[in-house]
């Protein structure tokens, strides 16, 4: 388990060492509901054992899969229902996962019962009405029941839904794979059109699971066949960049620093944050490529001998959003003015990310500016240890965490047990690289 809090000093000696990250969390979200409804048993190797992935696999559990050796390893076998699962025999615990709670609205919309799925406080705050929409279009029938209004708790009475063509308003993959599930399971043609390319694990895994799905050449049109049974094949989830972003930010701040990281995910509508960090001067190689339905390889970074500002670009940001955080601490230690907008996204995460890093950031000392979709960094002030909240949020944590390794003084991060909703093990990776 994670620390409630943890604190950190400067790694004089700089980050060293090689790590294997934990499994990707948004393809373990998928394989997990995929598994669950297909036909057959499949081998599910480098699962991610977070509180939002197991959460997500226990609720599939409720509907008639089974997991063994248990729903607490890393690799275990998954038989699924065969696209008849179960009514759930009491209501569905999506802990603190809006993904989870997001793509399984579009296969619960889908099937002949009734469910309700709830979270904790954080998931609660966070909008649903984005999913409710489009699934209501195809008929399905969803009730917000929260204290703010489009919010969790939802109340979903399932059944028949209509194949629709859906125009994405955001860029926004959870969206676009609610309504492809719900898709799945719909007589004829479902098509989503996106305005910007996000993260495709949805559609990779459709081709994994033999279920038939286009894609357009440009990547913003998807459309699904259905109705149709995934067909269960084994697979092994790639480690999730989103968690080796850390290590990368960590090891391009910290002087003398060399970090290899082992087996992360390379998909191409992922690894905005590599370009990023290697436009602002970071020494990444990558090696021991291997392609396939999710490419991987291996990712070694080395401090270089300065990093400059940058200005994130519109279309890079639906594909870095998770990054933002730690990239922003990156920026503190980067000689220029980085600018970071067209990301309102980012109020509605686990905290108010636009809120937190620049009131963090501002704790340790930087110069930023706030904006409502954004913030601008000026690096290149040392910055100093500092006290500070992450406010539950497991991304803002272990991003001030990084911060702390170049940082004059101790750093303490309170909050930190929710490191676990996405990086089990992050503790003991931390004083692997920092001891040397």
């Amino acid at each position: 388990m994670s620390s409630n809090s943890i604190t950190v000093s400067r790694a004089a000696q700089g980050l060293r060492g090689t790590i294997t990250v934990p499994g990707d969390k948004s393809i373990s979200h998928r394989v997990a509901i995929l598994g669950a409804l297909g036909t057959g048993s499949m081998q599910v190797r480098n699962y991610l054992c977070s509180e939002d992935c197991i959460n997500t696999l226990r609720a599939m559990q409720q509907l008639g899969a089974e997991v063994t050796p248990g729903d607490c390893e890393q690799n275990f076998t998954l038989t699924g229902t065969g696209m008849q699962p179960t009514a759930p025999a009491r209501d569905i615990d999506c802990g603190n996962s809006g993904t989870g709670m997001r793509l399984m609205a579009g296969v619960l919309a889908s099937l002949p019962f009734r469910s309700r799925m709830f979270g904790d406080a954080s998931l609660s705050s966070r909008p649903m009405k984005r999913i409710i929409d489009p699934l209501a279009s195809m008929g399905a029938r969803i009730t917000a029941c929260g204290e703010k209004p489009g919010c969790a708790p939802l109340e979903i009475e399932g059944g028949t839904v209509s194949p629709i063509h859906y125009d994405l308003p955001m860029a926004s993959a959870q969206v676009k794979s609610a309504v492809l599930l719900a898709g799945m399971l719909a007589e004829g043609r479902t098509s989503v059109h996106q305005p910007a390319i996000t993260r495709d694990h949805t559609e990779r895994l459709f081709e994994h699971f033999g279920i038939p799905c286009t894609v357009s050449e440009d990547g913003l049109d998807i459309a699904v066949e259905g109705p149709v049974v995934p067909q269960n094949k084994d697979i092994t989830v790639p480690g999730d960049i989103s968690s080796a972003a850390f290590w990368l930010v960590a090891a391009s701040i910290v002087p003398g620093s060399e970090v290899t990281l082992l087996n992360v995910g390379l998909n191409p509508t992922r690894d905005a944050i590599i370009t990023v960090l290697r436009r602002m001067g970071a020494d990444i190689t990558i090696t021991n490529i291997t392609e396939g339905g999710e490419p991987y390889g291996d990712i070694t970074v080395r401090a270089p001998q300065k990093l400059v500002a940058t200005e994130v670009l519109k279309p890079e940001i639906p594909n870095l959003i998770d990054e933002i955080p730690v990239l922003a601490v990156a920026a503190a230690f980067a000689e220029g003015t980085t600018r970071i907008r067209n990301a309102a996204e980012l109020r509605v995460k686990e905290s108010d990310r636009i809120a937190t890093v620049v009131g963090n950031l501002r704790a340790m000392g930087a110069n930023v500016e706030e904006f409502p979709d954004g913030m601008e960094i000026t690096g290149g002030a040392p910055l100093h240890g500092a006290t500070m909240d992450c406010y539950g949020d497991h991304r803002i944590a272990m991003s001030f965490l990084m911060a702390g390794l170049n940082a004059d003084g101790e750093t303490t991060l309170h909050n930190c047990h929710s490191i676990n909703t996405s990086y089990p093990g992050f503790e003991t990776h931390l004083r692997s690289l920092t001891q040397g």
